[in-house]
């Protein structure tokens, strides 16, 4: 079993990885300000699904394997910038133009969160350097690392829908004071921020 210093030591550095405003939570709160607490959340099922796909990697994954997909993801990241930018010129656009919203559909939210969560190469690379960090001695590997990748997943569904029902709620009060426009300026920009600091991340 993982030793319970080490596990206190991995909620404190988790948490606030979780919380704080990178892509991944900039979407979330986009797409539940835009269309609605049930969409976000879609999102944020998209994004968990990625999330367990780039946790499997690093815990099973070489240094090599690990270089190479990281020089992979550097070229798939540029199409979530250019993906994150097109949303957020559509809402940008409907503000200036006064248009509605435009229904979003379960499986668009949800591959929204898909995509922009596994084309995000600090996740997977701050998978590999940091859960083996928690690591000791005391019992098997694979044991510890599937522990700690439990415990992460759980902590981001939990903090990211707090988000997605944060936002939602905004949304429901904007809604009651009828600012469509509004809602699309707000979404749009914020999908201009993701897209802006998707960019800045680093594959290294």
């Amino acid at each position: 079993m993982l030793e319970p210093a080490y596990f206190i030591s991995f909620l404190l550095i988790s948490i606030p990885f979780i919380l704080s405003p990178g892509p991944n939570v900039v979407v979330i709160i986009s797409t539940s300000l835009a269309t609605g607490t049930r969409r976000g959340l879609q999102t944020v099922a998209g994004i968990w699904l990625a999330m367990i796909i780039q946790l499997f990697i690093a815990a099973v994954g070489t240094s090599w394997l690990l270089s190479i997909l990281a020089e992979g993801l550097m070229w798939i990241k540029w199409a979530g910038v250019a993906y994150l930018a097109y949303l957020g010129a559509m809402g940008i656009y409907r503000y200036v133009t006064h248009n509605g919203t435009v229904a979003a559909t379960a499986t668009g939210s949800f591959q929204r969160g898909f995509w922009i969560s596994l084309t995000n190469p600090k996740t997977i690379l701050f998978f590999s350097a940091f859960l083996p960090q928690f690591v000791t001695d005391s019992s098997l590997y694979m044991q510890q690392i599937a522990l700690l990748s439990v415990t992460f997943l759980l902590l981001a569904l939990i903090l990211d829908s707090s988000y997605a029902l944060l936002a939602g709620r905004l949304r429901w009060m904007l809604v009651q004071k009828n600012f469509d426009r509004i809602q699309n300026g707000i979404s749009g920009t914020l999908y201009l921020l993701a897209s802006g600091l998707l960019a800045r991340t680093s594959t290294s």
